[in-house]
Parts: structure tokens; C-alpha cells; sequence
């Protein structure tokens, strides 16, 4: 019983004590788990042989959340995306292609044109779509 209250607190401790600090990386957590569910797996197995079936059982089950903690996937930190900044209108000119001199009219051919090949549903994707839109929003409304 006494080992099992010291590899609880040597797990503690690895774990960070307690409070979420990070102590092992991914690969170094996974590593020592996978070694502390092996040396749970042989004292089950040495128990067991002994009679110890309460100890054993503990042991086994120890194992298993080692293992399986080993093999959990902790979620990635995603950045946030940086605040889209206005579109200025030579960049609008730009993307639709189009002069300076372009009447709402050319603005809207040029729009529909481009519209037609990059629209999401006929395989183009939907930020391509996005800038044409913000685009001639731009434009037409200068």
C-alpha cells in the first residue's frame, strides 16, 4: 500500500502539482506515462502471482489510465486571426481587374465574370468569393 501512495505522489508531481502547469511536453508525458503503465502492469502481474488481488486490480487500473492518457491528443492552441484591415480601392481595382476610370457598370461585368469561376459551388472556395465581394462593395461604393 505504501508504494502505491508514493507513485500517486510521484504522478502528482508529474503531473505538475496539481495546478495545470505543464511539467513534461506531449512526447516526454507520453514517454513516462507509457513507462509508469508498464511498471503498473508488471507490480499487477507480480501482485496477483502473490495473492494480492486488491493490489492487483488497483495496479491494472492505474495501467490503463496511464495508457490511455498517454495516447490522449490535447488540443492545439489556435491563434486568433488578425482584424481584417479595409480593402483600399487600388487593391479592389486589383483583384477585380479593372482601371480607375471603370463605370459601375464594368465593375459589375468584371465582378460576374470572375464570380462565375471562383464560387464556391463550382469549385473555387469561399475566400476568393469573399474578396471579389468585398471588392466591389469597395468600388461601388466610392
Amino acid at each position: 500500500m505504501l508504494y502505491l501512495v508514493i507513485g500517486a505522489v510521484i504522478l502528482w508531481l508529474l503531473v505538475g502539482l496539481g495546478r495545470g502547469q505543464v511539467v513534461f511536453k506531449r512526447r516526454e508525458w507520453r514517454l513516462a506515462s507509457s513507462g509508469f503503465a508498464l511498471a503498473a502492469f508488471a507490480g499487477a502481474a507480480y501482485a496477483g502471482l502473490r495473492g494480492g488481488w486488491e493490489i492487483s486490480i488497483v495496479l491494472v487500473v492505474l495501467g490503463l489510465w496511464l495508457v490511455t492518457t498517454s495516447r490522449m491528443n490535447r488540443p492545439r492552441v489556435v491563434q486568433a486571426p488578425p482584424p481584417p484591415r479595409e480593402m483600399t480601392a487600388s487593391e479592389a481595382r486589383s483583384i477585380l481587374g479593372v482601371g480607375p476610370e471603370a463605370t459601375d457598370r464594368e465593375i459589375d461585368a468584371a465582378y460576374k465574370r470572375l464570380m462565375r469561376s471562383v464560387h464556391p459551388d463550382k469549385g473555387g472556395t469561399s475566400g476568393l468569393a469573399a474578396q471579389l465581394n468585398a471588392a466591389r462593395a469597395k468600388l461601388l461604393e466610392d
